[in-house]
């Protein structure tokens, strides 16, 4: 059996797009599933690529009703194994861009503190 590699090729127009290489056990197309928060989705399309044996274009539509302030993670997995092959993340929303500034600013503060320390340290020793 040859294992199933799945590499995105990019997200456009609500659609996210890999190539998948290998083959499936029976010889037949890939049963591939993508699950959020455990919900299998019926978005996903498989299509055999006609100029190179053993490789599949997958698109997988992001239904937009599953998109929310937040981090929304895709599992995309072998369905015979049930082996994670990728996972995508979409990040939405003004409240993410808070938490992101609050900790740098809280960074900034903490590195400022450290610079007084050390010179403080610096000019003691002298």
């Amino acid at each position: 059996m040859t294992e199933l590699s799945l590499i995105k090729t990019r997200i456009q127009a609500g659609i996210w797009e890999g190539i998948l290489t290998g083959a499936a056990p029976d010889g037949g197309v890939p049963d591939l599933r993508v699950t959020h928060l455990g919900k299998l989705l019926n978005t996903v399309a498989v299509s055999p690529d006609p100029g190179t044996q053993g490789q599949w274009a997958v698109k997988i539509a992001i239904p937009p009703e599953l998109l929310s302030d937040g981090v929304q993670t895709f599992l995309i997995q072998d369905g015979a194994t049930g082996e994670t092959l990728n996972s995508f993340n979409v990040v939405t929303g003004e409240p993410l861009g808070d938490d992101i500034r609050g900790e740098l600013d809280l960074l900034r503060a903490e590195l400022d503190m450290l610079k007084r320390a050390f010179r403080r340290h610096c000019n003691e020793t002298m």
